[in-house]
């Protein structure tokens, strides 16, 4: 399943659909203004909110929360020790966790658990400069959830990054 996913995404308040490689819309995500917290909410075609997608207020590093109908998905930071590339740890509920490694800033990054690849999020896929694709390998892959992370994990970066 491949998805293609807008930059513009990251813009606050603001509502960006993401489509399939059809061009048919799939996820929409809505961005929630004037709060206090960077907030998103990742919809179905319907409205139906799949996963709700929020930083964390009080945390030494900065940390996104994903959850679904209310409950706990997963936890989203940076790891403590990577030089050479961008590494991100995915805490999901069930204990389990997704490495997420690349080069996030290029939007050039893999997902996998367990050391096993779920998705490759890439823009070298595309000639449009603000887009770029989510590609998920495994059939039982959620791709909400993976497409969840790879909009935390961006939103990460360029916040480190303007620091």
């Amino acid at each position: 399943m491949r998805f293609l996913v807008y930059d513009r995404l990251l813009g606050f308040g603001d509502d960006y659909w993401i489509e399939d490689d059809r061009g048919s819309k799939v996820f929409l995500v809505d961005g929630k203004a004037l709060r206090v917290r960077d907030t998103w909410e990742l919809k179905d075609t319907q409205g139906r909110v799949l996963v709700d997608i929020h930083q964390k207020m009080l945390a030494l590093r900065d940390t996104m929360v994903l959850q679904r109908a209310g409950e706990p998905l997963a936890t989203i930071r940076r790891k403590r020790l990577s030089l050479l590339r961008n590494h991100y740890r995915v805490s999901l509920a069930d204990g389990n966790e997704l490495d997420v490694s690349g080069k996030i800033l290029d939007r050039e990054f893999a997902v996998e658990y367990d050391g096993e690849l779920l998705a490759v999020i890439s823009r070298r896929w595309l000639t449009l400069r603000d887009t770029y694709g989510v590609d998920v390998v495994r059939e039982d892959a959620d791709p909400a959830l993976l497409i969840a992370v790879a909009v935390c994990v961006i939103h990460l970066a360029e916040k480190e990054r303007e620091d």
